[in-house]
């Protein structure tokens, strides 16, 4: 059984015990959340999708942590002007961890 949610302007599959890492949430770690934007739950054969979303059907995960992501590095730079900007960034991200797939 999968199903497939929608969080911070991203989609992600999810199972149950799966660990991923979305986009910061304001929750503490320990806290459980209930992610009710669920697109699409599939159990075997039987694929149940919603119209965006599946009305009842939500998604109970655990916040294991919050960190944040590798630096990248953004150059911009236009050739024979002497323009030259350098810029760092690292996001924040929340580790959760899939407890139960609840559907309707």
């Amino acid at each position: 059984m999968f199903a497939i949610i929608e969080t911070g302007g991203k989609q992600y599959r999810v199972q149950k015990d799966s660990v991923i890492d979305i986009e910061k949430l304001t929750e503490s770690p320990g806290q459980t959340i209930d992610i009710s934007r669920v697109l699409l739950i599939a159990e075997g054969e039987k694929i149940n999708a919603g119209k965006p979303y599946i009305v009842g059907a939500m998604v109970r995960a655990t916040i294991l942590e919050q960190f944040r992501g590798k630096k990248i590095r953004v150059f911009k730079m236009k050739p024979k002007k002497r323009y030259r900007r350098l810029q760092g960034h690292r996001q924040y991200y929340t580790r959760i961890r899939i407890d139960d797939i609840i559907s309707e």
